[in-house]
């Protein structure tokens, strides 16, 4: 199965057709050797400087600029959860061979993709499984 991550639902029901995923699931459609599914916005986003800690949980100030962790931290947005959980579910899944990045084509798009689809990985190194991005 090839999955299809567009960047958000009308996009993505556009991709449905053309590819023939037309059997409707709660989140993504699926069919023809395909799923595809959707983001809904900023499902996942940097953690803000207070959630670090490192002082930067306290009162800061404009000296303490640039606040620059020594690792970047995210969080998924509540209340698009529901959807990233899905993602997550699909991006795993033992039957997706190729995952393919359809968000818009430029930086936050693509951004919005790498979040959730780094986020979403519980193993990267499987030998079957290829990016299509």
């Amino acid at each position: 199965m090839i999955l299809i991550i567009g960047e958000k639902p009308s996009v993505s029901r556009a991709i449905s057709a053309v590819v023939g995923a037309s059997s409707a699931h709660k989140g993504y459609t699926e069919g023809n050797g395909y799923i595809v599914s959707w983001c809904v916005g900023h499902l996942v986003g940097l953690k803000y400087p207070n959630d670090y800690g490192n002082g930067w949980d306290r009162k800061w100030s404009f000296s303490q600029l640039p606040m620059i962790p020594d690792k970047w931290q995210f969080q998924v947005t509540d209340s698009t959860k529901a959807q990233y959980n899905l993602l997550k579910s699909l991006i795993n899944r033992d039957d997706i061979s190729e995952i393919i990045c359809a968000t818009d084509a430029d930086r936050e798009g693509e951004c919005i993709f790498r979040y959730v689809y780094n986020l979403s990985l519980i193993h990267i190194s499987e030998p079957t499984r290829q990016e299509a991005i």
